[in-house]
């Protein structure tokens, strides 16, 4: 039986009002024992990732940074590579690169960029992967595809991790998950978005995520040993009483949502006592293979007791 892999623990923030509550911030996470430091890339966040990691690299000293994740749609690949390559030698080689194809429709529209279907938001990442894997490992970049052309591009400046950073994809469905496996480092098991926005009951379950683990080992082959699986959670309730703070949590909610039992079966979703916590998440690990988690960084204190 293989080694379990060390569990990681994550925070991913939006914003801070000030510099200084933005350093104090991405301290804490680091004093509390936190691996990673993240920012989601979005029109309708406060803060876009590159400038805020940059900040939060240089403050810090153990803290790798990472992106949760950047849109495939909203920079050329070419330009990314650049800023990547740049911010990992910045931050000594601290850099986790996060990259998706794209899914909130109304921020596409605010800005005027064509929603398209999944299928071709998967292809264009499929063929800016090829573009940034390149751009790390070879000395300039030629590449011709459906969607995107790059001709003798000098690929510099260079990344201080080798052959590239960590790079990150999640996703809920087969064809991003396949995509995953054969080609990031870290994989995020989420909960299949459709395209108005609702999510299905059944995807928040244990269920759903061993069907997703099975079309991550199908793709990588035998490279899957060495992948890392991440788990982001949405909500934390410390408690001694799982089952009253679940009902509690249902009658406070303002439109219909999961019952009960659904929720005390959300893998998205802890609700327990630290020990209880720590015990879901080995569990996590022993079945699924999940070793890193990420919170949001409204939970960061409440969590610390089961990264610690």
């Amino acid at each position: 039986m293989s080694k379990a892999r060390p569990f990681r623990f994550g925070v991913v923030a939006e914003s801070a009002p000030s510099r200084e509550q933005w350093v104090t911030l991405v301290r804490r996470a680091e004093d509390l024992g936190y691996a990673t430091f993240l920012l989601a890339d979005h029109f309708v966040n406060e803060f876009p990732p590159i400038a805020a990691l940059m900040a939060a690299a240089d403050t810090t000293s153990t803290l790798r940074v990472g992106s949760f994740v950047f849109d495939n749609d909203f920079r050329h690949p070419a330009l990314l590579a650049k800023e990547v390559a740049t911010l990992d030698l910045l931050s000594d080689g601290r850099l986790e690169l996060g990259i998706g194809a794209g899914w909130h429709r109304d921020e596409y529209e605010q800005v005027g960029l064509p929603f398209e279907s999944a299928g071709i938001r998967i292809s264009r990442l499929e063929e800016a992967l090829r573009i940034i894997k390149q751009f790390f490992t070879e000395e300039a970049v030629n590449f011709a595809g459906s969607h995107y052309t790059v001709t003798d591009l000098k690929a510099f400046p260079k990344a201080v991790q080798r052959p590239y950073p960590p790079i990150f994809i999640g996703g809920g469905g087969k064809r991003l998950l396949s995509l995953a496996g054969r080609e990031a480092d870290i994989i995020g098991l989420h909960f299949k978005v459709n395209d108005d926005g609702t999510v299905d009951a059944s995807e928040r379950s244990e269920g759903a995520i061993a069907q997703k683990v099975e079309w991550v080992r199908q793709a990588a082959g035998e490279r899957f040993a060495a992948l890392e699986l991440n788990l982001l959670i949405g909500t934390i309730i410390i408690t001694e009483d799982r089952r009253q703070a679940a009902e509690q949590y249902v009658r406070e909610r303002d439109r219909p949502g999961p019952t009960v039992e659904q929720l005390l079966a959300n893998p998205y979703l802890l609700i327990g006592s630290v020990e209880k916590l720590t015990e879901q998440l080995q569990r996590l690990r022993e079945v699924f293979g999940i070793s890193y988690f990420v919170v949001g960084d409204e939970y960061m204190e409440v969590f610390a007791g089961v990264v610690g």
